[in-house]
């Protein structure tokens, strides 16, 4: 079971290499620590709080050899985002406004300049255990990535390092661990890890990154406290995309079976995925988005920039995500005036969760149903919500009524009409 704070948790992901304009490609190893730039993450707390979030989930901040995920030393900040202590001033600024930190934690693979990995290469028995190596010196990578070495998750050797490198920055302060290609490793490897930093820390929170397969198995096998919900992700932008929540019913319906076991990390859109606002193409749909992110069971987590309607498409060549992995602005001055109306949604509907934080284990039960119309019901326990979503040209008339808590609809006895590619959550 999730610590108890997770049920008010919405978390701001962030991808610090990115958001501070860290270089990622065309960086020859040279100490950058004295520019501070994880400091930069510390001046946009205050609008992450004013957001409506209670928590940042950082991605990767330790030593690397490019792009975060492939580390080098899991005990040391990259020192193209600064050092250690201006980690503990991040804690330490996000603690005072009572906003949690999670981490990332690439420990599925490292780089190929993991100094294990090339004491292996040079003969060292012990080091060669943390690996997958053949007679002829080959590695296992990971998805055919040559530069990330795979780790052997039955060495307990790699076992004890894990969880030494947990209960190094949940000492100094962390709230939870992101777990990067969680679905790469086997469950017994976290089944074995999690219980033990769990003895000294059972406040923290454990996400793993699973893309494909049957969750709830993974959450019980793993010992994981959640797995990112990838199938509502993209039930969600391709049900309103291509005008068919036919799918957008189903994945509800699976994630309700889910919900039985675990509350699923919810999401429109993160570091390795296109912008919603570039996936929608509709400007006025992506509301529709949103409104299914914030009103159905999970924790949300929000990629930034989607606050702000960014626009970026991710491509499969060398660079091809750095569009969806920007620099932010330095003042909010810079923030483009067009994008202030979607921040302002999302505290509409984040103030909509937080009015109703039973929505965090809520299930949903569609009500009515077509290609660009659906009704679906919200609930748990004697509360519920319906909402109603509109893609089409004309009016749709629901046959619900109450009070009309966001967006925009008519409520005329036992019936509320939606207009044309509106929405309306229904009290």
């Amino acid at each position: 079971m999730s610590p108890s704070w997770v049920e008010h948790a919405i978390w701001w992901h962030v991808y610090p290499l990115g958001f501070a304009g860290a270089p990622v490609r065309e960086w020859d190893g040279t100490s950058l620590a004295e520019e501070h730039r994880l400091l930069k993450v510390v001046e946009w707390l205050d609008y992450a709080l004013e957001l409506g979030a209670s928590g940042v989930a950082l991605g990767p901040i330790f030593a690397s050899e490019g792009h975060g995920y492939e580390t080098v030393d899991h005990l040391r900040v990259d020192e193209r985002l600064g050092t250690d202590e201006d980690f503990d001033t991040l804690i330490d600024r996000a603690h005072g406004r009572g906003i949690r930190v999670m981490l990332d934690g690439v420990f599925n693979h490292v780089g190929q300049s993991f100094p294990r990995f090339q004491s292996a290469l040079a003969g060292d028995s012990d080091a060669a255990s943390w690996f997958h190596l053949d007679a002829s010196g080959r590695h296992r990578n990971f998805e055919g990535h040559d530069e990330l070495v795979a780790l052997d998750h039955s060495s307990a050797a790699v076992q004890d390092y894990v969880v030494d490198v947990m209960q190094h920055w949940l000492g100094r302060g962390a709230d939870g661990w992101r777990l990067d290609a969680a679905y790469a490793v086997p469950p017994e490897f976290w089944a074995t890890v999690l219980p033990r930093v769990r003895e000294r820390f059972p406040d923290a929170y454990f996400l793993g990154e699973v893309i494909h397969g049957d969750y709830a198995q993974i959450v019980q096998r793993s010992s994981l406290d959640s797995v990112t919900q990838y199938e509502l992700w993209k039930a969600t932008w391709s049900a309103i995309a291509e005008q068919n929540f036919f799918e957008l019913s189903h994945a509800l319906g699976r994630h309700n079976e889910w919900l039985d076991t675990f509350v699923p990390a919810t999401f429109v859109g993160n570091h390795d995925v296109n912008r919603i606002a570039s996936t929608i193409s509709d400007e006025r749909h992506l509301p529709h988005a949103l409104v299914t992110l914030f009103t159905t069971g999970g924790t949300p987590m929000i990629y930034y920039g989607d606050e702000q309607g960014f626009r970026g498409v991710k491509e499969e060549r060398v660079g091809g995500d750095d569009d969806v992995r920007p620099e932010f602005p330095m003042t909010r001055e810079q923030l483009d005036s067009a994008g202030w109306s979607t921040f302002h949604l999302h505290q509409e509907l984040i103030g909509l969760r937080r009015r109703a934080p039973w929505l965090h284990t809520a299930k949903t039960e569609t009500v009515e149903l077509a290609n660009t119309a659906m009704l679906y019901r919200v609930h748990s326990g004697d509360n519920a919500l319906h909402v109603a979503l509109n893609l089409g040209d004309d009016t749709v008339d629901y046959r619900i009524s109450g009070e009309v808590l966001v967006g925009v609809a008519s409520v005329d006895g036992g019936r509320t009409m939606v207009p044309a590619h509106g929405w309306a959550v229904i009290g």
